[in-house]
């Protein structure tokens, strides 16, 4: 017999948490350049898209067809007896379509990371090998009733099983694919590349914190019982808490080391709460929850300098360091924190342990398959689009779109602005982007950061004594 009340909680969540690409996408997008921005938007509708029939076809039964240790089964177009694993009085599509939201999330995370320089075709491809196979498997291990799961494994709503299998396939395809042009000096030091639309980003987080109290609290799949009502409760309570403190923390961290205080990394640290809480929201106190953002709010920031800096891995959105670094920490935090059988409340040692060897072997997982599947298609297919490409934006070379912002004229007619037009030569032949390259600059298509290339760019002028040449090539910007 079904619950109405269960049912619609379930349906709620798996509809609270399919807006979640939304915000990934105006994330991504309002992070990143203008000239990329249809590529990003099309990228974060079709690895749903994508994602959908193929966790149909493929992923769900290898997630839930079976309590094998290490995979369920095989079981295409999931038509199985699932009766074992459903919620009480939950029916079974309303169950899959929630599993189904929560595939597209992992595979989403992958595209921040690896934004303005991946080929298309690619993107589709690893979205499409993620939600088949890399994690409905492991997903199975932590949530399918496989090794993990029998071991006492808690990740209730998916700081591994979701966050860290995205980050961790952000971190290998990012390496592999390498930095964006421009993005690193002669020597080694990171250039900022400044996104076009910091209030779209914004929008964003906070589409995203609002669909989070969907993906954590509607995780207890029922609102049958005083206990399961309280924990729902207790679970958005925590949720926020933890992003809330991680705000305040990025804040002031970022106040005393860079002297002001950081927009965009704080935006950042409330995803990175929420990714870090989690994994333990249904078990840690308000305390607990308030303890994970204070790290998480710590730790973003020195992730994001690590990765920029220190590993030269160029993350454009800091999606590394939110969903890989802050997933894995607050896995390993809930072992601490835990109420119950957590090492801070007495509950020795075997719970962190347990939560340490999950968190090491779905990492170990996640690095193995995904190098494999970036590898061959970089050695098939191409996994990053050409350096003119990459220049003139994805938007032009992959989706034939001038611009994602036309400008209309006095007719009504969509126009391409001057700024987002392709650059031709100029009477030697060169390219105006790529002299702003070869003297150690980068285009950015805001209008502030024109003028100061420009001003720049003119001072080349006078070092090079090509007055007429190079001022015939700033007309054309």
């Amino acid at each position: 017999m079904y619950s109405a009340v269960n049912t619609i909680w379930v349906l709620l969540g798996a509809a609270m948490v399919f807006l979640m690409q939304a915000g990934f996408a105006m994330c991504e997008a309002g992070f990143t350049r203008a000239k990329n921005t249809g590529n990003i938007l099309m990228k974060n509708l079709m690895d749903f898209c994508i994602g959908t029939p193929i966790f149909w076809l493929l992923g769900f039964g290898l997630m839930f067809a079976g309590s094998g240790a290490l995979v369920g089964g095989l079981d295409p177009f999931v038509r199985g007896d699932y009766s074992t694993v459903l919620p009480e009085g939950v029916p079974f599509m309303a169950f899959f379509i929630f599993q189904t939201v929560f595939c597209a999330t992992a595979a989403t995370i992958v595209s921040g990371a690896m934004a303005e320089r991946t080929k298309f075709s690619a993107y589709c491809l690893y979205s499409l090998l993620i939600s088949a196979l890399v994690y409905p498997i492991s997903g199975h291990w932590i949530w399918g009733g496989g090794w993990l799961s029998q071991l006492g494994f808690h990740d209730f709503a998916g700081s591994t099983a979701v966050h860290m299998v995205g980050g961790t396939a952000a971190l290998v395809g990012a390496k592999i694919l390498g930095p964006r042009i421009g993005k690193y000096d002669k020597d080694g030091k990171p250039r900022a590349i400044l996104g076009h639309n910091l209030s779209i980003a914004a929008l964003g987080v906070f589409i995203l914190w609002f669909c989070w109290f969907g993906f954590n609290g509607c995780s207890t799949v029922s609102m049958t019982g005083d206990d399961t009502i309280a924990s729902a409760s207790s679970i958005f309570v925590t949720t926020n808490m933890s992003a809330a403190v991680a705000c305040v923390v990025t804040m002031l961290f970022t106040w005393v080391r860079y002297k002001k205080p950081d927009v965009s990394m704080t935006f950042n640290a409330a995803l990175g709460g929420l990714v870090a809480v989690t994994a333990g929201c249904d078990r840690v106190s308000i305390l607990g929850s308030a303890v994970i953002g204070a790290c998480a709010g710590l730790v973003l920031p020195l992730a994001v300098e690590f990765f920029d800096k220190v590993a030269k891995i160029d993350d454009p959105v800091g999606a590394i360091s939110v969903h890989g670094v802050c997933g894995a920490m607050g896995t390993l935090l809930t072992g601490l924190l835990d109420v119950d059988n957590g090492l801070f409340y007495g509950g020795g040692v075997r719970m962190f342990g347990v939560q340490l060897l999950g968190v090491a072997a779905v990492l170990a997982w996640v690095l193995v398959t995904m190098t494999v599947i970036f590898q061959v298609i970089k050695h098939t297919i191409g996994l990053r689009a050409s350096a003119q490409e990459e220049i003139d934006g994805l938007d032009l070379h992959e989706h034939g779109l001038p611009t994602a912002y036309p400008s209309a004229d006095h007719s009504g007619r969509a126009v391409q602005s001057d700024e987002d037009k392709p650059l031709t030569a100029d009477p030697e032949g060169r390219h105006p982007r790529r002299v702003l390259l070869s003297a150690g600059l980068f285009y950015q298509s805001d209008t502030t950061a024109c003028h100061i290339i420009i001003v720049a760019y003119k001072q080349l002028v006078v070092k090079h004594k090509q007055q007429d040449n190079i001022e015939d090539s700033i007309e054309m910007m």
